[in-house]
């Protein structure tokens, strides 16, 4: 999920996440009152005044000083409650404190708060926590020590992204997962093996423009085949599956080039779709529209996994047709790898069913102005109409869903229909689309009886899969984003790892078995930018994902 130049700040300013958050923050920080100073201005109020407004809405005579800041977004974020279970709530706040964002954050309170300290803002989250059963800004006034508290207004910076609740409850739970899963080195590589590296095959790319008139959309592909060394023009009928990879919102379909070519290089033929009302020029069309039905459009739900099943209708024509690509696209034995809003599209297309009803419940009663872009931009499906959304393309007999944008798409039980082996990637520090509701909790809907992988990389965040030579727009830095060198480690292991997934379905599942394991995972692995591989959640890490999906 990406988002385009110059449209980002309209889009969020007006669903209230950005431009609302920065004034909320001075008046919601105090004990049984708090003084707020901007300036020459001050004025003190009661913390009741701040309840009963975030209760009804209205503005007691006290706090109409500060009517253009209390605005209904406000009220919005002093009702939104920060779950944590109470499981673990104790540990919650010393793991949080360890992360990076963890860290930034309770620099920036003690910035608002003058006079506090590192362990008096940490006692009081935790006390929040103790008191309530989760963190609400209400609940940490209440908790603060002291009668009157003294705000700097004018020390008060706008809290990023990287403090949505979703996020940072995804932050503390990476510090677990790095912990609680330490591979236990019994699995023996293959020595004269390694998957990341790239095959021996040379790869040609040839770029079709595939109209589909009935719906009204034209697709760009970009096929990567490789051909061995010796190789004739005749080309026999490919045994190795096909691989269609589908970008996220606002990208296009260079995206994971560097992947597509790597799997080229090892035999593979890998067709890069563009999904023409998601790309990179369909979003700047929409202009700064904070209008989700523009930015968005609710059919594009139903019409990404449809470009991708009318692909394979296309290249199955290709594959008996004289010319460079005869032979070599396996529409029979399909994998899909999508990224973000891709990562819905291969979900969808492997049997995750829509839930409407799930969705519709969470945008019209829970979503908050607190929430990370992918909770709001899930939303724009609301706009479509009742129907039994039976996306399902049974060629496509595995998924790669890296990042993905899930959420409340599929409610509680769409992804328990999925019958194909699924692997996701979740990256710890994903503000955009927070690893715990978006990664984690999902993961435990998959069957178990499936061949289900789960890839953490800790501290990585959404863009850190990108091709080093895709060009990111300006926009991307409304969350900070690790790509490029200090993520060179997980696009390796993606490469190699991505190889022994596709490979299971192929005469080499043998040989790449081993490599899907933590060992594995953990062989590449750096300290700055840890991996794990499970197949399930246990202990702990189930819990947290148990109770982030009620």
């Amino acid at each position: 999920m990406q988002f385009p130049i110059g449209k980002i700040k309209g889009f969020l300013c007006g669903l209230g996440v950005v431009c609302s958050w920065t004034v909320a923050t001075p008046i919601s920080l105090a004990a049984e009152k708090v003084t707020i100073q901007l300036g020459p201005f001050q004025q003190t109020v009661e913390i009741s005044d701040l309840e009963n407004f975030a209760k009804t809405g209205k503005l007691p005579q006290e706090l109409r000083a500060f009517s253009s800041f209390l605005t209904p977004e406000v009220r919005g974020l002093l009702n939104q409650k920060f779950q944590v279970n109470p499981a673990v709530g104790d540990k919650f706040i010393d793991e949080l404190v360890k992360t990076p964002q963890g860290k930034q954050l309770i620099s920036s309170l003690g910035g608002i708060i003058p006079g506090s300290t590192s362990q008096s803002l940490k006692d009081t989250l935790n006390l929040t926590l103790r008191r309530a059963n989760g963190l609400t800004l209400l609940g940490f006034l209440r908790s603060y020590p002291g009668e009157t508290i003294t705000v700097d207004a004018t020390k008060v910076a706008s809290l990023s992204l990287d403090f949505n609740p979703a996020n940072l409850q995804s932050q503390a739970f990476g510090v677990l997962l790095e912990q609680e899963l330490v591979a236990k080195n019994d699995v023996v590589l293959p020595k004269n093996l390694n998957p990341a590296l790239p095959g021996n095959q040379t790869v040609q790319e040839v770029s079709l423009v595939l109209r589909d008139s009935r719906r009204n959309r034209t697709i760009p592909v970009d096929v990567y085949s490789g051909s061995a060394p010796g190789q004739t023009a005749m080309q026999t009928p490919s045994q190795k599956p096909l691989v269609v990879i589908s970008h996220g919102f606002g990208a296009n379909r260079q995206f994971l080039r560097y992947l597509a070519l790597h799997l080229a290089s090892h035999g593979m033929t890998v067709a890069a779709i563009e999904h023409p009302g998601s790309n990179t020029s369909a979003v700047n069309r929409a202009g700064n529209s904070s209008d989700l039905s523009r930015l968005l459009p609710a059919n594009e739900f139903i019409d990404r996994p449809q470009d991708v099943s009318f692909l394979l209708d296309e290249l199955a024509k290709v594959n008996s047709q004289s010319g460079q690509l005869q032979g070599k696209l396996n529409t029979n034995n399909v994998t899909i790898i999508g990224h973000s809003l891709g990562g819905y599209t291969a979900l969808a297309l492997v049997g995750g069913k829509l839930d409407l009803g799930a969705l519709r419940k969470f945008c019209n009663n829970s979503l908050g102005i607190a929430e990370a872009p992918a909770d709001w931009l899930q939303c724009a499906a609301t706009g479509l109409k009742e129907g039994n959304f039976d996306l399902r393309d049974k060629r496509i007999k595995n998924a790669i869903a890296l990042n993905p944008l899930i959420g409340n798409l599929f409610g509680k039980n769409g992804l328990s229909r999925i019958n194909t082996p699924v692997l996701m990637l979740a990256g710890t520090e994903d503000a955009l689309t927070p690893a715990l509701k978006h990664q984690f909790t999902p993961f435990t809907q998959l069957k178990e009886s499936n061949s289900k992988y789960l890839l953490t990389a800790i501290g990585g965040t959404h863009l850190s899969i990108s091709d080093p030579m895709y060009r990111h727009s300006a926009a991307t830095n409304i969350a900070r984003e690790k790509r490029g060198t200090e993520t060179k480690n997980l696009r390796e292991i993606l490469c190699g790892l991505s190889l022994a997934f596709i490979q299971q379905q192929s005469d080499g599942a043998n040989i790449y078995q081993p490599f899907l394991s933590s060992t594995y995972a953990q062989s590449l692995s750096t300290p700055q930018l840890p991996l794990r591989l499970v197949t399930e959640l246990s202990g702990n890490l189930k819990k947290w994902a148990e109770y982030a999906a009620r």
